[in-house]
Order: structure tokens, then C-alpha cells, then sequence
């Protein structure tokens, strides 16, 4: 799964909803453990290559998806980024839907800086990242997506997404081959 060179100063690694109560959940085919270190390597190559860094977390809008009480107390919210991840001068963005793009100030964020590709992980490969996958595309970008640095609900739909939807509109890859693709430019 070669990926031609990620120019870091055109490049931004876009983390969608490595979160403390998504991460909590069964995934598949890539333990959420995997899914944040992996998304955890590309975060630190891209800081070092002076690559742009997002990330994205859902809140739910007032009224909308609230936490409800199903016996023993209140579910917990979703909450902040994963400790791994902590924002280190990052962009960071906050979603109420599905995708990061709607609503948000991703898109002037990133055409601040100069980025015209994005590389997507983070949870979960056929709602959040393929939505913003999809948003990305439609906006103009080149898109790439890493598979071992996502995952899904079960690990049928990850795969539909991968092998079906994704690569119509992006580069489908690997951790390695992406971080290989970007020190290369550096």
C-alpha cells in the first residue's frame, strides 16, 4: 500500500474521535489499543516533520444525544481526547455530527496553513472517518486513509469501508507506509 510522498508543510494528520468514552468500546479488526498507538506514531512523525496535527473530538449539541441513565447512574459522556494524544499545539476541533467537517472551522483551518492533503484515523472507520473522508474529497483535498490506525464497530464493517467505499475517494494505507511517505519528504 505505497503512498507517493506526504509533503509535511501540504499535510495534515486528521484524528477523529480517539476519545475516552469511544476508546472504552469493543472495535474491530484493530483493538482501540492499536488504533492509538498507531495513530499516536503518525502524531509524533507528523509534529516532527512539521506536519499539521488535528484533532477531533464529537460533543454532542445541548438536547441532542445526551447521556442517558439505563440503571446503575448516567452512561458516560464521550470526554476529551485520549492522555496518549494530548493536544501539543495541535489544531483541534470539536464536531457535533458524524463528520468534521460540517459545522466546524476545519476546512479554513487547514487552507490556513496550506494543506491540500489530509490523512485520516481514529474511530470509527465507516461513520467518523469515512464521513470525513467523504467531506474531504468533496472540499478538494487528497485524501488517504491509514487502516491499522482505525476500526470499527465489528470487523465487517471496517472491511466494507476499506475495501468498498474508501478507495473511491482516498489512498488507502498503512501506519508505516504513511510514515514512510512522509519522512521521505522531509
Amino acid at each position: 500500500m505505497p503512498v507517493p510522498s506526504l509533503a509535511p508543510g501540504r499535510t495534515a494528520l486528521v484524528v477523529v474521535d480517539l476519545q475516552r468514552g469511544l476508546v472504552g468500546r469493543d472495535v474491530a479488526p484493530h483493538p482501540a489499543d492499536t488504533v492509538i498507538e498507531n495513530a499516536l506514531q503518525l502524531a509524533e512523525a507528523f509534529r516532527a516533520a512539521g506536519g499539521t496535527v488535528v484533532l477531533v473530538r464529537t460533543e454532542p449539541r445541548e438536547g441532542a444525544g445526551q447521556p442517558v441513565d439505563v440503571g446503575g447512574g448516567p452512561q458516560p459522556t464521550m470526554g476529551d481526547v485520549v492522555d496518549e494524544l494530548r493536544p501539543l499545539g495541535d489544531l483541534t476541533v470539536v464536531k457535533h455530527t458524524w463528520g468534521a467537517f460540517h459545522g466546524t472551522g476545519l476546512d479554513a483551518g487547514l487552507r490556513a496553513r496550506g494543506v491540500d492533503t489530509v490523512v485520516l484515523a481514529g474511530l470509527t472507520t465507516n461513520l467518523g472517518v469515512e464521513s470525513t473522508a467523504r467531506a474531504a474529497h468533496e472540499h478538494g483535498y487528497a485524501v488517504v486513509v491509514v487502516e491499522d490506525a482505525m476500526s470499527s464497530l465489528d470487523a465487517a464493517m471496517h472491511e466494507f469501508a476499506v475495501g468498498r467505499v474508501l478507495p473511491l475517494l482516498a489512498r488507502v494505507t498503512t501506519t508505516t507506509a504513511a510514515i514512510t511517505a512522509l519522512t521521505a519528504s522531509a
